[in-house]
């Protein structure tokens, strides 16, 4: 089982939404505590209401205690009241592994961590984790300085490791370096560097990539893999989503979105 702390995402692309139909992809049964409601469509955010900080951490105290939970992963968590709910409540239990998805931007522009929210995820989320995954802007902006090299792309993980002390993958989606037909991420694990790479798709710009990437994380480890293990899965489960992704028409507007129950994806369920 595992637990799921995000914002409801009324296009079901990203989010809570996301989170659960990839832990029931992966043979996990997950649970969820909502920190927002954001009511959205492809490409656009109408409106956003986070909830309060009792009710987050009620929802969080509920499925706890009903459930035997065996990893926790984080989305959006929109106020600084909310990290603090949900960084009380990892030190409570440091037993669960707790995979960080630093959400701070939606893909339209929106801001979805406040800035105070941002400073409280730092000093009392961020050391709590078992791994953080930020693409490449949301590095630079934990790191406080932009990522513009090769060589700083590959030290990023380190240099955030070293200053949060967790171990971080950072994701190269954005970054094109040597060959453009592949994307690399790199990481620091357990003391080492370690680099993950897969073939550039040409598919579109999908909504909802890193909350299924970390939530395919979650549910590896909750199923009992060691972190490499558990990238390396989800990473491919994550492709597959992608190249069989969903596309119709809708009042003249194409529309994409990822398939998280896609065919011939091999990965361990126990």
């Amino acid at each position: 089982m595992a637990l799921t702390i995000a914002g409801s995402d009324s296009s079901a692309g990203a989010g809570v939404q996301a989170d659960l139909k990839t832990f029931a992809a992966h043979g996990v049964y997950g649970v969820c505590a909502i920190t927002a409601l954001v009511a959205e469509s492809p490409g656009s955010v109408a409106r956003i209401e986070a909830v309060n900080s009792t009710l987050l951490e009620t929802q969080i105290k509920s499925v706890n205690s009903a459930f035997s939970l065996f990893s926790v992963k984080t989305g959006m968590l929109a106020t600084a009241d909310l990290v603090a709910v949900v960084a009380c409540f990892v030190r409570e239990h440091p037993e669960l592994p707790l995979i960080v998805d630093p959400v701070l931007r939606a893909g339209a522009g929106n801001l979805l961590l406040s800035n105070e929210g941002l400073e409280r995820l730092k000093t009392e989320l961020l050391p709590l984790a078992r791994i953080v995954t930020p693409n490449l802007p949301e590095a630079e902006i934990l790191l406080g300085e932009p990522i513009l090299t090769p060589e700083a792309f590959l030290t990023s993980p380190q240099r955030l490791h070293q200053r949060y002390g967790c171990d971080f993958l950072v994701k190269g989606g954005h970054f094109i370096e040597g060959d453009p037909s592949i994307i690399t991420d790199h990481a620091w694990i357990a003391g080492e560097s370690r680099t993950f790479s897969r073939l550039r798709l040409a598919v579109p710009d999908l909504h909802g990539t890193g909350c299924t990437l970390s939530a395919a994380i979650a549910a590896q480890i909750a199923l009992g893999h060691d972190t490499t293990t558990a990238i390396s899965a989800a990473t491919r489960y994550l492709a597959a989503c992608m190249e069989q992704h969903f596309s119709w028409s809708s009042g003249g507007v194409s529309i994409e979105a990822l398939n998280h129950f896609p065919d011939g994806v091999e990965f361990s369920r126990s």
